[in-house]
């Protein structure tokens, strides 16, 4: 196996977490941010260290992504497969960051997957596919809101006689707490998708044993760029979050971000599915403001939000396609 294939391979796939951290810093700070719980700079450099912490808490997702989506292609085609995969991913990262909309950076990487996996012909696990992507997919968003509403009116009844101010000021600091177990899930579930993509050319390139455990270099790697990623932050998406879908206050923020990690944890250590952090924390965010009033939300830019969710896996499943093209016609 061309040893340049590999680097290459490796180096795209570290600069798709890089973009993975930049693209979605916002899922763990845009509701502190926004309620003025944390600075910008400051919830910024917590993410950064929290998403380090949670690349190292687990391998089950980057197990899924390595071995439960696609059959590990072989060779150079094995290779360009993977190389046009991250391409595809890419590529969608950029263009929604543009947008400001807060798509999946997840279901752009396994469209991506998928799209080259098939162009290649390569097998797709379709059982796998369906199980851990696009059943969490439709799931995930929907326990977010129902959870976010009945945490949010639980906090409601609880401090329902409390002072509102004093009460504002002890969310604001709890929030400290909950961003933090926002960026750990982000960590946990995000750093590991391409530390399965690592080790799937690793594999391809002879390097590791197919089933062999994650290199702990892999591990180091993917975490370091996505907590820089993280810290050069993702003002657009930011925006939409933290704002555009409705103006938060310090224990809808709290409530929101309760919700977010506490699904991405579940479904990382319990069903070791590697959902979108971008789901969970949005319809959280969606669930919670529901509890005002329900047009409280805006349901426009929520609608808009939710098309993303549906459109990204084919669309960067189009873009590997075509790019698994263009590299075979110029490299395999």
């Amino acid at each position: 196996m061309d040893t340049f294939a590999l680097v290459v391979t490796i180096l795209v796939a570290l600069f798709f977490t890089y973009t993975n951290g930049f693209h979605d810093s916002a899922n763990a700070i845009a509701t502190s941010v926004s309620t003025r719980a944390l600075t910008p700079k400051a919830a910024l450099a917590m993410a950064a260290v929290m998403n380090l912490a949670g690349a190292f808490l687990g391998s089950g997702v980057a197990k899924t992504v390595s071995e439960g989506l696609i059959e590990t292609p072989k060779g150079s085609t094995g290779m360009g497969i993977l190389f046009a995969a991250l391409l595809g991913a890419i590529t969608w990262n950029l263009v929604t960051w543009y947008f400001g909309l807060p798509s999946s950076s997840s279901h752009a990487l396994f469209g991506g997957m998928v799209g080259a996996a098939l162009a290649g012909g390569t097998q797709v696990y379709w059982d796998g596919v369906l199980d851990k992507i696009i059943i969490p997919m439709f799931v995930s968003p929907v326990v977010g809101l129902i959870v976010g509403y009945l945490v949010m009116t639980a906090i409601m009844w609880i401090f329902r006689r409390a002072n509102p101010h004093k009460a504002k000021r002890g969310f604001r600091i709890a929030q400290t707490v909950s961003a933090a177990g926002m960026a750990l899930g982000h960590g946990l579930q995000d750093a590991q998708k391409t530390m399965g993509i690592v080790v799937m050319a690793l594999v391809i390139a002879d390097v590791e044993d197919y089933g062999d455990p994650i290199p702990v270099w892999v591990k180091i790697a993917c975490a370091v760029m996505l907590s820089l990623g993280t810290y050069a932050g993702g003002w657009r998406i930011m925006r939409t979050l933290g704002r555009r879908i409705i103006e938060l206050d310090p224990p809808q923020g709290f409530a929101a971000e309760t919700t977010g990690a506490s699904i991405m944890f579940t479904t990382a250590f319990l069903f070791k599915a590697p959902i979108s952090t971008t789901h969970a924390i949005t319809s959280a965010i969606m669930g919670v403001g529901a509890t005002k009033r329900v047009n409280a939300v805006r349901w426009g830019v929520a609608k808009n939000i939710i098309l993303g969710w549906f459109i990204t896996m084919p669309a960067a499943a189009a873009v590997a396609a075509c790019a698994f093209g263009l590299v075979h016609l110029a490299f395999l």
